[in-house]
């Protein structure tokens, strides 16, 4: 098994503008719970400096957008998610597709609409320019409410 298939040496995958698009178009997000000065993609945001963690979401006035660092601190943005959304909170967050993982189980099955992604994305860096294809598969993860407009994207446009 090649181990640089299910590896990086980044836990920051910036979100294809497409991709970011498509979604906001459906939910109108008024924050960025997950971005640097570099890559924010709402006027109101917040980084690593500002511990979005810590934050509360819920009084961001509209639907929250989380592409979240994909590194061993990823359960506890899930958990945030979960618990913004249990106050009310719309949030969308752009995950790996990782079913076998305990948040998984513990806040996503069962208590948000998954949206697999077809293919592998190319994520992209600061400037937008895209990388080769993710080493993983990924998927939007809406809490807080259905939706009846679904939709599937496929990553080779």
């Amino acid at each position: 098994m090649n181990r640089a298939l299910f590896t990086s040496n980044s836990q920051e995958w910036c979100t294809p503008q497409w991709l970011f698009d498509s979604l906001n178009e459906e939910f109108h997000f008024a924050l960025d719970a997950a971005a640097n000065n570099s890559n924010a993609k709402c006027m109101k945001y917040y980084t690593a400096e500002t511990d979005s963690l810590q934050q509360d979401w819920s009084s961001a006035g509209g639907a929250i957008f989380c592409n979240p660092p994909y590194g061993r601190t990823l359960k506890k943005w899930v958990q945030k998610a979960h618990e913004e959304s249990e106050k009310g909170a719309k949030v969308v967050m752009l995950i790996p597709a990782r079913t076998d993982t305990q948040y998984f189980h513990d806040y996503i099955y069962g208590k948000a609409e998954i949206r697999f992604l077809r293919g592998r994305l190319k994520f992209t860096d600061n400037a937008g320019n895209e990388y080769s294809s993710a080493p993983f598969p990924s998927m939007v993860v809406i809490f807080g409410g259905k939706n009846e407009k679904r939709r599937w994207w496929r990553t080779n446009r």
